[in-house]
């Protein structure tokens, strides 16, 4: 009788997870029209967690720094532009976030890339604004111009082709750097993820499946070009007494392929959400690097 028992609770939570993960899995499926509940769930949501951000940021970052009257400044010389391009980045991955969930709750393409695709233009103009009344940086026309290629990028591939042929990718490896300026390029691995462009790289991964259409090529085999820095521990220029030679800093360019996980088929709902998740990050390949000082370096794994 007890193991009969034990056999009855075995199955019963068997039968609840697979209830769950059932339920899970239709939550997760995006709507064949128009839901009106799931689209208002989404603009509060993100009209929820854009606001909190951005009053997190005011008090726990800006309020650090001195304010002042706004202002705009001419950064586009620093960091090799790296910043930049994370500007790209985020700006094209928030839109994406915005565009899929419109998506997910029925609503037309027009609103997709109206009010989705636009999310990150959005918010990264707030935190600007904010940038340019505080006295430690300014309003920078150069962000806006990222933020909006960043945007251009998912929209303009979406008119055109009605899917994402290129991605924005990033990747990640510590440097030696980071520990010589730690309050601007991080201390610890999370920050120096955020802070220490040396160790970035951003990476445009061609779907080669979308623009060769050739039944053996499989449909998640991407190529990638990558573009890096290394070098730099202050924005523009490096001291001698902190820096060996100015020399030393210097754009790198990389040759590598990737995988598409958005494009890995699968029935799963729940795989489809965390492969989408992952897309962001490049996955590691061998690859080459080419620098204008260095000619060419093959790496066997890189990061």
């Amino acid at each position: 009788m007890v193991r009969f028992k034990c056999i009855l609770i075995v199955l019963l939570t068997l039968a609840s997870q697979a209830f769950s993960q059932s339920k899970f899995e239709s939550f997760l499926q995006p709507s064949d029209t128009l839901n009106t509940s799931r689209r208002t769930s989404v603009y509060i949501s993100e009209a929820a967690i854009g606001g909190l951000t951005l009053i997190g940021l005011h008090q726990l970052w800006y309020a650090d720094y001195e304010q002042s009257d706004f202002h705009t400044i001419n950064d586009s010389k620093e960091w090799l532009q790296m910043d930049k391009i994370g500007h790209v980045f985020s700006s094209y991955q928030l839109g994406k976030v915005g565009a899929n969930a419109l998506n997910w709750s029925g609503a037309s393409k027009k609103e997709q890339l109206l009010y989705g695709a636009t999310l990150g233009f959005t918010f990264l103009t707030a935190v600007e604004v904010f940038d340019g009344f505080s006295k430690e940086w300014g309003f920078s026309w150069g962000d806006m111009l990222a933020n909006a290629s960043g945007t251009g990028l998912y929209i303009g591939q979406d008119l055109l082709w009605e899917e994402q042929r290129i991605t924005l990718k990033y990747s990640f490896h510590q440097t030696k750097y980071a520990r010589l300026r730690p309050d601007k390029l991080g201390d610890g691995f999370l920050e120096e993820v955020l802070k220490d462009y040396n160790g970035q790289t951003y990476w445009l991964s061609f779907n080669v499946h979308s623009f060769i259409k050739y039944d053996h090529i499989p449909k998640w085999l991407n190529l990638a070009l990558g573009y890096g820095a290394d070098g730099m521990v202050f924005a523009n220029s490096e001291p001698d007494n902190i820096f060996s030679a100015r020399k030393n800093r210097k754009r790198q360019f990389y040759l590598s392929l990737d995988i598409d996980l958005s494009r890995i088929e699968t029935q799963s709902h729940v795989l489809r959400s965390v492969f989408d998740v992952l897309n962001v990050i490049k996955v590691p390949f061998p690859a080459l690097e080419f620098t204008d000082k260095n000619g060419i370096k093959f790496h066997g794994i890189y990061f």
